[in-house]
């Protein structure tokens, strides 16, 4: 991997660490824990405490060394290890033969059929020049998402 690379996924996983805490209160943020992972001492609440311990936890988690900083090598291999995890787990879900790959035939298809219609903006069947850049521009084409700008890779 390149520097970049892994200042990219640096930057990343740190937004994604340091928001961990008020996601899990939405109910929303990545790899959301199980309530019962957050009430540590069993009382049936979270406390602030709690959510604290937990994020503390996870960055202590990706700290390898255990310096109380995280390397540009340390994010990238913590990234490494949540998306090898997702990739499994999509496997595990889509893998309909059970032999450990995925064919096409059992990838998801929620993205299939629906993306061109959303791509065309007139419904004239084809995407020119403008309706491309178009979907790309507000992320992936009418109705996807609330996404501005470039488009985004698409994450399980």
């Amino acid at each position: 991997m390149t520097q970049r690379t892994y200042i990219k996924a640096g930057m990343a996983l740190m937004v994604a660490l340091m928001m961990t805490g008020p996601a899990m209160a939405r109910g929303d943020g990545p790899q959301r824990p199980d309530f019962t992972e957050l009430d540590t001492n069993s009382d049936g609440q979270i406390t602030q405490i709690e959510m604290d311990a937990h994020r503390t936890a996870r960055f202590a988690a990706v700290d390898a060394d255990g310096d109380g900083a995280v390397s540009a090598a340390e994010l990238a291999a913590a990234s490494e290890r949540k998306n090898e995890a997702r990739l499994e787990r999509m496997i595990e879900r889509f893998d309909t033969d059970g032999d450990g790959k995925l064919t096409q035939a059992e990838m998801p298809t929620r993205e299939r059929g629906n993306m061109m219609e959303r791509m065309d903006s007139n419904n004239d069947g084809v995407l020119d020049a403008e309706e491309y850049a178009a979907a790309h521009d507000r992320g992936h084409g009418k109705g996807h998402g609330k996404g501005k700008g470039k488009m985004k890779p698409v994450q399980e």
